[in-house]
């Protein structure tokens, strides 16, 4: 054997102590998809440093019948894309998120052998250990902290013929390249949060701000002068905003700065009148200015804050101090910047298009449409004339001009696809192709449409289980399922209750004119002590019902009185089983963390699951 290959014979001989059978098809350890959300939120530092360069040499293989995969330091898969072809065999061998691609749960293979050496290698044809992985070679390298740890590996795989020793070179220098990313992450978030503070406070005066030149030619300004001028684009100048900036400009020259000088809007209907001041500024020894408008009026027409083409909500709306939740919170903000889709899991009423919306205006698209569709709630035979629009004349009673469909509303910004769960198969094709492609076509045409838009999914439904079923596909899933976030539901948070009970009597009594419902320390440990099967959603309409009638309902309390001294004689398996759904319902259904709570082992805790018949998936 090469000398340069004694890994292999190494590994080799690992397996055999491991006792991995050659016929071997799956990896022996694939995780629950609770247990995978809470690797995916524990390592979403590595995701989202590796997914660019992902990306990267995606795009320099693509269409060669190659894919890529990303693993933890345990050779857990986090993250998975590549041609559909070899995908959809990868998927046959149930490579996806979740399975362990280490050398103890699938033999010799370059992500497990290169994790164990500590180095990078290449695994060929039959120098994997399974035969299922002969066709293959596979290239990784593992990817280091800046303390030298290993946290996770990187793997490129192709057909055996297809690949080139140089491979292994490509996924070295992208390893190379995560690790540069990861160690500068926190200097780079230091300045990213630095700068969105600046520009929070920027754009939440309520002054439309602008910078511009002696000219007049306009440079960066905040949201408020976009909105107060309906700019639509770029390269504008105060000449084309105001009257008589010729005259400003030689008063602004004369005295050095303008205060409150009352200017007229060039607006096609109305003349709107703002008060104007200009104060100089120094940028690089160039002389700028910076122009202050103000409304003199206040009488403005009601914006529709609850468009379908606007998103309201914020982070800093987002009520919680549950540990948990907050990490949640954070890792919210960490994607929002990504391009890749978000898939938003959790019950109704816990708030997925809150965290939709609120992803969407913290990233760069914030100035761009937010288009929000309920999946369920169109009709069939219209969800693809919704979606994707129609020319004139597609069908009988078909609009004139045709219709734009929510994806070319939502162009240069992002489309929330809430339910996703509900989908037809027939349109999931189609969404699938949208996501690849990034092109659509209108109901009547034939012509692609490219598209530039961010998908947000969400759906309070266990889709793996539908994909199972055969009701979901599994290539729309994996293709949904990149940045995955589940919220939790609001009896995890219990913590959360007393804040959001506080937050909601404030809001609603001001909303309502009526006082605010003193909820005195008891009543507050029996809310706490609920479970709220309809989530903030059901907390909210209870906050509302008290205000309106201005005290508790004695029949909450009457009920939870009559709880608490019922006592009903049970056996000690309906003990033991009860106990037993609980423990997973707090841990969300991790089997791992459950048992260890339990003080059992997996194999026993699966056991007593398999004898009292419980159901492990998401309750919905």
């Amino acid at each position: 054997m090469n000398r340069d290959k004694d890994y292999i014979k190494r590994s080799h001989d690992r397996c055999h102590l491991y006792n991995i059978d050659k016929k071997l098809k799956y990896s022996r350890i694939i995780l629950t998809q609770n247990e995978l959300n809470e690797r995916l939120i524990k390592n979403r530092k590595l995701i989202l440093s590796a997914i660019p360069f992902m990306n990267m040499l995606y795009d320099f293989v693509k269409g060669y019948d190659f894919f890529l995969i990303l693993t933890d330091k345990e050779g857990c898969i986090l993250n998975i894309l590549g041609d559909q072809n070899i995908l959809t065999e990868a998927f046959e061998l149930k490579m996806v998120p979740g399975a362990f691609m280490s050398e103890e749960a699938i033999g010799t293979n370059a992500m497990g052998t290169a994790l164990k050496e500590k180095r990078p290698v290449q695994v060929s044809k039959d120098e994997h250990f399974i035969y299922a992985y002969h066709k293959w070679t596979c290239s990784a390298a593992p990817i280091r902290n800046k303390d030298g740890d290993i946290i996770g590996c990187l793997d490129i795989t192709g057909y055996s013929e297809n690949v080139h020793p140089h491979t292994l070179g490509m996924v070295v220098a992208a390893a190379f390249a995560i690790e540069r990313v990861i160690e500068n992450e926190v200097y780079l978030d230091e300045i990213n949060k630095s700068k969105r503070y600046i520009e929070r406070i920027f754009n939440s005066i309520e002054a439309g701000i602008c910078a511009c030149s002696e000219d007049g030619s306009i440079g960066y300004y905040n949201s408020r002068f976009k909105n107060l001028f309906n700019i639509k684009k770029d390269g504008v100048s105060m000449c084309d905003l105001i009257y008589d900036y010729d005259e400003i400009k030689k008063k602004l020259l004369k005295d050095g700065e303008v205060k409150d000088l009352e200017v007229y809007v060039k607006a096609d209907i109305n003349k709107l009148s703002l008060t104007l001041s200009i104060y100089p500024s120094y940028t690089s020894g160039e002389k700028e200015y910076v122009c202050v408008f103000k409304e003199i009026k206040r009488e403005r027409r009601l914006i529709d804050k609850i468009s379908s083409s606007k998103a309201i909500y914020t982070f800093d709306k987002i009520i919680g101090q549950n540990e948990n939740f907050k990490e949640t919170v954070e890792y919210a903000k960490k994607i929002s910047d990504s391009k890749s889709t978000i898939l938003i899991l959790g019950e109704s009423g816990t708030g997925k298009e809150v965290f939709a919306q609120s992803i969407h205006n913290y990233s760069s698209r914030c100035d761009k449409p937010f288009v929000a569709v309920n999946c369920a709630a169109i009709p069939t035979n219209l969800i693809e004339s919704e979606l994707f629009g129609y020319e004139e004349g597609a069908f009988t009673g078909a609009k004139k001009g045709g219709y734009e469909g929510k994806f070319q509303q939502a162009n240069g910004g992002t489309i929330f696809l809430d339910e996703i769960g509900d989908m037809p198969l027939d349109m999931q094709v189609k969404l699938l192709r949208v996501i690849e492609e990034g092109v659509i076509v209108k109901i009547g045409g034939n012509t692609p449409k490219y598209v530039d838009v961010r998908i947000i999914a969400a759906t309070n439904r266990d889709l793996k289980r539908l994909v199972g079923e055969g009701r979901f596909r599994s290539d729309l899933y994996y293709r949904l399922n990149v940045l995955p976030l589940y919220i939790m539901p609001l009896r995890d948070r219990r913590d959360d209750i007393p804040y959001l009970i506080k937050y909601f009597m404030d809001k609603l009594s001001k909303r309502l004119n009526k006082k605010p419902v003193i909820i005195d320390d008891n009543e507050m440990e029996r809310l706490i002590s609920y479970d709220w099967p309809g989530n903030i959603r059901e907390l909210e309409n209870y906050v509302e019902y008290v205000i309106n009638i201005g005290h508790i309902p004695q029949t909450l309390k009457e009920v939870s009185e009559k709880d608490v001294n019922r006592f009903t004689p049970r056996t000690l398996s309906e003990v033991e089983k009860r106990h037993i759904e609980n423990t997973l319902r707090h841990f969300e259904y991790s089997v791992t963390k459950a048992a260890k709570a339990l003080g059992i082992g997996r194999n026993t805790l699966y056991r007593k699951i398999k004898e009292y018949n419980i159901d492990l998936s998401v309750p919905k």
